[in-house]
C-alpha cells in the first residue's frame, strides 16, 4: 500500500499539507525545487535534483558549513557513550566541560554561569524570568518590566513573542505584553531615556540585539553608550540577545565585546551548536549570578533537552573549529569581499542602502516610487534570486546576507551573480 505521505519519482511528495511549515500561510503548496532534502558545504540540495548556494548559513545556524564533518562525529560519539544526560537537579560532565569552554570564550572576567537552554526563543524565555526573580527576591517585586527595542525579534515562545518588537500577531495569540515596553533602535537612546524617566523604577531588564536580525540594523555606539550609562543610573539589567550576532558573525566573538561594559546576561544559540543541535545558552554576569548564590535561591526553569551530552559535544566542537579556522581573521577578510559586493550592487543602482556588520548584511529594497515592499513583495524577490541558484534570507523590504565562513571567490561570484540576476527579474515582474 501507498503511504499517504510517499514521494514520487519526481520528487513530489504525494501529502502536500501533511508538513505545516513556518512563518507562511497554511495553504502554501511548495513545489521539487523548493522541498530541500539535503545539504553539504555551502549547498543545499531539493527534491527536482537543483542545488542552490545558501547564503543565509542555514538561518545563521551553519557558519562552519552543513554536514561539518568535526561536528557530526562529535555529536555521533556522544550519542553512542551517554544518548541522554539531564541537568535537572544534577550535572553532566558534557555540560560542565561546555560552560567552561564557553566561559572562556567569552570572558570569565564578564560571565561566571552558564544556564543551557533549547532555543533562542525559549533563553529569553529565560532571560527575563531571570531577571525578575533578581529583582523581586532583592525585595524590589515591583521591577517587573522588561524593554524591547522595536522591530526586534527575539523568538515565538510565550515570552519572547511578547518581547519581540516585530507585529507577528501578538494580539490574536493573547500574548501577555502588559510588562513588556517597546522603543526605538536608532535614537541613540533618546526613547529608552524618556522612558525610564517615566518607569525606571519598575524596569528588571533592557534586553537588545547588537544587530537587529531583522533587517541587520546595528545598534550605534552612541545608542551603546546611553544604555550602558542609563543602567548606571538606574540599575536595571543589559541582557545582550546574540542568537544572531554571535561566534564571530560581526568580526568580533561577540558583537557585545565591543561594548565598554558587559551585559549581564549574554544569550547566544543557532551558530552555538552549527545547527547539529537545538541548544541555546545564557551567559550570566557575577551581578547576576553572586546575588542567587549568596540568597541560595532556585531559578525555577528547566528544559529536558537542554544540556544533553549530544548539544555540548556539538557546542565544543564548534568552540574547537572556530579556533581551527582563526574565526575572527576569516570572518573579516570574508566580510571585506562581501561588503565589495553589496557596495558594487549600491552604486549599479541594484538596492538603496547597505546595513549590517561582518558576515550579517542587509541589502535594502524600494519600488520604483521609492515605496517600501511590501512582505508579499519581498519574498517574491527571494523567490527570485533562488531561481538563479542562491538563497537569501528576507527581512523588512530587503534581503539579508549571511554567508557561511568557508564562502571563497568562487562562492562569492555565484553569490553576486545570482542576487543581480534574481533583483533585475523581480525588478522587471513588478513593472
Amino acid at each position: 500500500m501507498t503511504s499517504p505521505h510517499a514521494v514520487t519519482s519526481q520528487g513530489a511528495v504525494t501529502s502536500p499539507h501533511a508538513l505545516w511549515p513556518a512563518m507562511l500561510p497554511a495553504d502554501t503548496v511548495f513545489t521539487p525545487a523548493q522541498t530541500a532534502v539535503g545539504a553539504a558545504g555551502n549547498r543545499i540540495r531539493y527534491a527536482d535534483g537543483s542545488s542552490r548556494l545558501c547564503a543565509t548559513s542555514g538561518l545563521w545556524n551553519v557558519p562552519l558549513g552543513f554536514g561539518n564533518p568535526a561536528v557530526s562525529e562529535a555529536v555521533a560519539r556522544a550519542t553512542r557513550d551517554a544518548s541522554y544526560l539531564t541537568l535537572f537537579r544534577s550535572p553532566n560532565r558534557y555540560a560542565q566541560i561546555a560552560a567552561e569552554r564557553l566561559l572562556a570564550i567569552a570572558g570569565p572576567a564578564r560571565y561566571s554561569r552558564v544556564i543551557f537552554s533549547t532555543s533562542g526563543g525559549a533563553a529569553n524565555d529565560a532571560a527575563m524570568k531571570l531577571a525578575r526573580q533578581y529583582w523581586s527576591q532583592r525585595g524590589a517585586a515591583s521591577r517587573s518590566l522588561v524593554v524591547g527595542l522595536r522591530g526586534s525579534y527575539h523568538g515565538t515562545m510565550y515570552g519572547s513573542h511578547a518581547l519581540s518588537g516585530d507585529q507577528l500577531l501578538q494580539e490574536a495569540y493573547g500574548v501577555d505584553r502588559r510588562s513588556i515596553r517597546h522603543v526605538a533602535h536608532d535614537d541613540d537612546g533618546e526613547e529608552l531615556g524618556t522612558l525610564l524617566r517615566r518607569e525606571g523604577s519598575r524596569v528588571a531588564a533592557v534586553v537588545v540585539e547588537p544587530v537587529l536580525g531583522s533587517g541587520a540594523f546595528p545598534l550605534t555606539d552612541a545608542f551603546i553608550a546611553r544604555l550602558l550609562a542609563l543602567r548606571e543610573e538606574y540599575g536595571f539589567l543589559v541582557v545582550a540577545d546574540e542568537v544572531a550576532t554571535g561566534f564571530g558573525r560581526t568580526g568580533r566573538m561577540f558583537a557585545s565585546d565591543a561594548w565598554a561594559g558587559a551585559p549581564d546576561v549574554l544569550i547566544v544559540s543557532k551558530a552555538l551548536t552549527n545547527g547539529a543541535m537545538g541548544a541555546a545558552a545564557l551567559l550570566v554576569g557575577a551581578r547576576v549570578a553572586s546575588e542567587f548564590m549568596r540568597g541560595g535561591w532556585t531559578f525555577v526553569h528547566g528544559e529536558t533537552q537542554a544540556g544533553t551530552p549530544a548539544c555540548a559535544a556539538a557546542i565544543l566542537a564548534v568552540i574547537d573549529e572556530l579556533d581551527r579556522i582563526d574565526v575572527i581573521d576569516s570572518v573579516r577578510a570574508l566580510a571585506a569581499d562581501l561588503a565589495g559586493i553589496a557596495d558594487s550592487m549600491r552604486a549599479d543602482g541594484l538596492i538603496t542602502r547597505v546595513t549590517g556588520r561582518g558576515c550579517f548584511l542587509g541589502l535594502h529594497l524600494r519600488t520604483d516610487d521609492g515605496e517600501a515592499l511590501s512582505g508579499r513583495e519581498v519574498l517574491d524577490v527571494v523567490s527570485a534570486i533562488a531561481d538563479h541558484g542562491v538563497q537569501v534570507q528576507p527581512g523588512p523590504s530587503g534581503i539579508g546576507l549571511i554567508p557561511a565562513y568557508g564562502f571563497d571567490a568562487a562562492d562569492l561570484l555565484e553569490l553576486d551573480a545570482g542576487v543581480r540576476a534574481g533583483l533585475a527579474q523581480a525588478r522587471s515582474v513588478s513593472r
